[in-house]
């Protein structure tokens, strides 16, 4: 009986409920009332318990409109993903980190959860469904007695199919974290001889692979818990948290169904355009479809711009200290990390290659670069500064032209400038003075130009007199005006005084001393301004929100929105250019008149194909425009979805 019962229910989650499966859809051809043929549809069967239902859409309906409640399945090629391994198989793992702990958790999921549980717990009654209980485990090959304890106090929780975190039943065992008893449990686990059953160690993210085949989460989501385990910063854990709702998968596949709908609405042209009327002409009819796909072709736009804004936040914003040498760029850097990270000396030229240190400022994870000063001449050219005679060797050549290379791949730029006391002979006093060194005025040159975000921070203000010192924050008149001689493009917000000595003085009673709090406050404040999402005024003009998750699309999704607005590029290029046209059912021709024949060809011959819009071409771009979208939530080519859950999974 046992065996029969077991039979049935996989019998049952095979056929989803239904007494039979369904395997193939069914081409629709059926016609409006109107005369005007429907767009060749595809039958969609949705499945309600044992019934089968059949919903064919009754009229076009305009792209990016929605209309996500309805089921479209047309010209749906996306085959369905077998992926490796079998669900008939039962998998644990251990959830926790390896070492001494005080709970470590083991995870068990698939059909043999409830005998496992019996095997380790005889005669004791299974749990409620998500109620914890406690348990004492037994191993499972001897008989239960006080010498063949595991755990004597483990707490269970039962999770039963198919509401859990893989679709299958879960079983979860809350052990002491000691490690004897995970290996005991562990063995234990694989002993549960049962028949039929396997029971085996999980590969590598193989319960997020489950919870993938099973509909429980989607190909993005799956990408969003790679980074919910790799936030280390504030700003990174937003990122993740939003990624890992289906706000963007539902997003990809209602563009995706766009797509397909269009296509459907090109081939109609094909299908019936000899013997039937169409409400709207041809050409009515493809300018309607191009310029919907040109809005699509829009927002795909934006959404790859800002996935590049979400990288930063992912693996950091690169900001690089530029300056000459000795104007504080290493002490800058330690005050910034907390640490001495670099070395700080009065000597020239100490910093030969670049100091990468990773920090968080404010939430925002930084790579801070610290380089070599940048100074005039190369080789070993000995120049004068003041009055003193300086060498450049060849190490220091390299070390600045690196330096110069990480100042143009930076995100942000803080270029620190130093002041410098100059005794005047003459009234035996002395003046402060910027020192700006021509390489570093060019290299921000450079910088400014590529669109780079520059901030100022002139070193060393307790040399300023008192009474020319900033007064509620802001940076002295004159300063700011020997800053614009030079770099008349930096705005006054972006210049800033700082101490890097005040700042190491612990004991002193300001409560920013040395303002590089200040500092990386503006800091933080273009992190911000870098990170924020574009928008689109025509598309969802009040919902920042639908932009702020746009920031959480991946590398790997990003590069198939290129291909998606590539293909759409090729599409609206044959077709956004010309108001008059000739329809054949297969080629819809650019202008009459370029036919080769006569000026009033009525295009009954090819001789003019080479001047013709190709419907069958066009509308392939489409269906190409989709299969991009469907690799993003894992309806693409099995191996390929296969590739990518294969890395995916393993991190």
């Amino acid at each position: 009986m046992r065996e029969k019962a077991e039979a049935k229910e996989k019998e049952r989650k095979r056929t989803g409920g239904c007494g039979h499966v369904i395997t193939r859809e069914i081409r629709d051809f059926t016609r409006s009332k109107s005369s005007r043929p429907l767009v060749c549809h595809l039958a969609a069967l949705l499945t309600s318990g044992a019934a089968v239902q059949s919903h064919h859409p009754a009229k076009r309906l305009p792209l990016l409109s929605s209309w996500q409640n309805s089921t479209l399945r047309a010209f749906n090629s996306s085959p369905v993903i077998q992926l490796a391994g079998s669900n008939d198989s039962t998998i644990y793992a251990l959830s926790t980190a390896l070492g001494r702990a005080a709970i470590a958790i083991v995870r068990i999921s698939g059909p043999a959860c409830l005998p496992i549980y019996q095997a380790l717990c005889p005669g004791s009654p299974l749990p409620k469904p998500r109620v914890a209980a406690l348990r004492t485990l037994f191993d499972p090959t001897q008989p239960p007695s006080s010498s063949t304890v595991l755990d004597p106090s483990a707490l269970i929780l039962f999770f039963p199919h198919p509401r859990t975190v893989t679709g299958e039943d879960v079983l979860e065992l809350h052990l002491h974290g000691g490690s004897a008893i995970v290996k005991a449990v562990l063995a234990a686990v694989a002993n549960c001889n049962i028949s039929e059953q396997p029971i085996r160690y999980a590969e590598p993210g193989e319960f997020t692979r489950r919870a993938f085949m099973n509909n429980r989460l989607d190909l993005p989501q799956i990408e969003a818990l790679g980074d919910i385990l790799a936030a280390e910063t504030e700003q990174q854990r937003r990122l993740a948290v939003r990624g890992s709702s289906d706000a963007l998968s539902k997003r990809f596949e209602l563009w995706r169904q766009e797509l397909l709908y269009a296509r459907g609405e090109l081939e109609a042209l094909i299908d019936f355009a000899e013997d039937q009327h169409f409400d709207e002409s041809p050409r009515e009819l493809i300018d309607s479809v191009a310029s919907q796909v040109r809005v699509l072709y829009r927002q795909i736009g934006l959404h790859i711009q800002n996935a590049s804004k979400g990288e930063l936040l992912r693996s950091g914003i690169k900001v690089a200290l530029l300056g000459a040498p000795n104007a504080g760029k290493s002490s800058l850097l330690n005050r910034i990390v907390g640490r001495e990270a670099a070395i700080v000396s009065t000597e020239e030229g100490t910093t030969r290659d670049i100091v990468d240190v990773g920090v968080d400022i404010g939430g925002w994870y930084c790579k801070m670069g610290d380089m070599a000063g940048l100074r005039s001449g190369s080789g070993n050219h000995s120049l004068q500064q003041g009055g003193k005679p300086v060498t450049i060797g060849a190490v220091e050549t390299e070390g600045i032209r690196r330096a110069k290379a990480r100042a143009l791949e930076s995100d942000v730029i803080i270029v620190v400038l130093s002041l410098e006391y100059v005794e005047d002979s003459k009234s035996n006093d002395g003046f402060c003075q910027l020192f700006m060194e021509p390489e570093v005025v060019e290299a921000v040159r450079r910088c400014q130009e590529l669109g780079k975000c520059i901030i100022l921070a002139i070193n060393k203000s307790d040399r300023l007199p008192p009474e020319q010192r900033e007064e509620s924050g802001k940076v002295p008149h004159h300063l700011v005006t020997l800053v614009k001689t030079l770099l008349p493009n930096i705005p006054e917000d972006q210049i800033y005084t700082i101490s890097c000595r005040e700042a190491m003085d612990e004991s002193s009673p300001v409560t920013d001393p040395g303002k590089v709090q200040t500092l990386l406050n503006g800091l933080i404040a273009n992190f911000e301004k870098i990170t924020t999402p574009l928008q689109d005024d025509e598309v969802n003009n009040n919902n920042i929100s639908y932009w702020e998750d746009a920031i959480g699309v991946t590398q790997r999704q990003e590069s198939n929105l290129h291909k998606c607005r590539q293909h759409l590029a090729d599409f609206l290029t044959r077709t956004q250019t010309h108001a008059k046209c000739q329809f054949k059912p297969h080629l819809l021709y650019n202008n009459p008149t370029e036919t080769p024949h006569n000026d009033h060809d009525d295009c009954s011959d090819t001789d003019g194909l080479e001047n013709a819009i190709d419907i069958v071409t066009e509308a392939e771009h489409l269906r190409f425009a989709a299969d991009s979208l469907a690799k993003i939530t894992g309806k693409g080519d099995s191996g390929d979805v296969e590739d990518v859950l294969g890395v995916v999974f393993e991190k």
